[in-house]
């Protein structure tokens, strides 16, 4: 099972990003374990500045605005 964290104050951006993500594992047939990371330090201490930030399994791949579809079913599959 994959890890999921999307990082980001909660705003429709960040929801859209959890929703995508949550989607194209479905797509994928991958289990994945979704966290929302909405504590401003927390986000800060991952790295992400400019929301919504994305990591799967400890890694930073994506911050700021929505992901490419393409690139996300990459980030799942890895």
């Amino acid at each position: 099972m994959k890890t999921v964290k999307v990082y980001g104050p909660g705003c429709k951006r960040c929801e859209a990003t959890e929703k995508m993500v949550k989607d194209a594992a479905a797509n994928l047939g991958i289990d994945v374990a979704v966290e929302k990371v909405t504590d401003q330090k927390s986000i800060a201490h991952a790295g992400v500045m400019s929301t919504p930030g994305i990591a799967v399994d400890g890694k930073l791949v994506h911050t700021g605005g929505l992901p490419d579809a393409g690139r996300l079913d990459a980030w799942l599959r890895a």
